[in-house]
């Protein structure tokens, strides 16, 4: 017979056990749900598509889930975070804003809780096309690359996180070697450098990349000097992304293919170049263009995406130079890459495929670097710009 006290103790044991098993259950949901991150997604937009998508990320799988349209708007193909992540800005790449020839900078936002957009304002782009947007590491900065208009500009972002009218701006002149890509400036991409004292003009059309000197508390822009890093003729830079130690930048070319390791000297303001690798093996005839590049937190690890070709190429990167070493290449998942990014865990590669209308997934090794396919594929018209929140 069993004894009355013992019985007591074990029910007891039990309800505790049972107790911390719930306690566990909840909290490690609790995990699971803090651990999914929202992915807002920019697109091309038309018939089936208005604006910014939003999609619940399962990096547990490597899947996307997607919650609907998070914020009406007119063909934004590139997005931009605020460092407190509590607003978006985009670039919206259209020729006529508000009855002038030019292209707009929208602002919003951002409602975690219900993946949605709350538009705040837009302003002139001060340029035809703009294709990229970026803010500074203060948030009282944002800056804009004009494609069409060949041309860049920055803006004041006030107390209300609305974007200002162009507080600096600059229009270049020129062409280029190759007579129907560079017939005149494409200005491409806008990076603020590590020190957020600099402003690099990433210039597709004229084979270079300007730099300026930032005012944070302004937004003001004037000429750095040297004015420029001058590329390959023929090259065509298009995108461009620091080194984590913020002494190397790579510089992508849309027209070569190549890839650009560059020293950036934040003292002088200045780059230099370290090495030219290729992103397609030698003898390839086929038709290629650089799309985007992307570098691990590690600071070990590069990845090239080749539109056309569609294959995504790995590299190390030497800890003591900052030269590439190549690792291979893997199918993007599908056709013409426009934009790519690593979740947050860095176990992921998703990548933006503008004419097959997907996102794929990719499997990263973070200790090797290598690529691996998943088949994971999700669905969305004209995807442009990929951004974790």
């Amino acid at each position: 017979m069993t004894d009355p006290i013992s019985r007591r103790t074990f029910m007891k044991a039990a309800a505790i056990s049972s107790l911390t098993a719930n306690t566990w259950l909840a909290e490690a949901k609790t995990a699971a749900v803090q651990d999914s991150r929202l992915l807002f997604v920019g697109t091309q937009t038309g018939v089936s598509s208005k604006g910014i998508y939003a999609f619940q990320w399962n990096p547990a799988n490597g899947e996307l889930k997607e919650l609907g349209l998070a914020g009406e708007s007119n063909n934004p193909t590139f997005l931009a975070l605020s460092p407190d992540g509590k607003h978006l800005y985009a670039a919206n790449e259209i020729g006529d804003y508000e009855g002038a020839k030019t292209g707009s900078v929208s602002a919003f936002s951002l409602d975690r809780s219900a993946a949605k957009l709350t538009f705040l304002n837009s302003v002139s782009s001060a340029g035809t096309g703009p294709c990229h947007v970026s803010i500074d590491q203060t948030g009282r900065a944002a800056f804009c690359a004009n494609y069409s208009g060949g041309s860049a500009a920055s803006f004041h972002v006030d107390s209300a996180s609305k974007l200002s009218d162009a507080v600096s701006q600059f229009h270049y002149e020129g062409h280029g070697s190759v007579a129907d890509r560079q017939a005149a400036s494409h200005a491409h991409r806008v990076t603020v450098t590590p020190d957020n004292h600099h402003l690099l003009v990433n210039d597709l059309g004229l084979d270079c990349i300007h730099i300026y000197h930032l005012d944070p508390a302004t937004a003001q822009l004037t000429p750095g000097e040297p004015k420029q890093w001058t590329a390959k003729p023929g090259s065509g830079p298009r995108a461009l992304r620091f080194h984590p130690n913020g002494k190397w930048a790579y510089s992508l070319n849309e027209l070569s293919p190549t890839l650009d390791a560059l020293a950036w000297n934040s003292k002088d303001g200045s780059l230099t170049s370290i090495q030219e690798v290729d992103l397609v093996p030698k003898g390839f005839h086929g038709n290629t263009a650089g799309s985007e590049i992307v570098i691990d937190r590690s600071g070990r690890f590069a990845y090239a995406a080749v539109r056309f070709w569609d294959k995504i190429v790995a590299f190390s990167i030497d800890p003591a130079t900052g030269k590439l070493s190549l690792i291979g290449a893997t199918s993007c998942g599908g056709k013409v890459t426009r934009h790519m990014t690593l979740d947050p865990t860095e176990r992921w590669l998703l990548v933006a495929n503008q004419n097959s209308d997907n996102i794929a997934v990719i499997e990263r090794n973070a200790q090797t670097g290598k690529l691996a396919e998943t088949g994971n594929s999700f669905p969305l018209v004209k995807p442009q710009c990929l951004v974790f929140v």
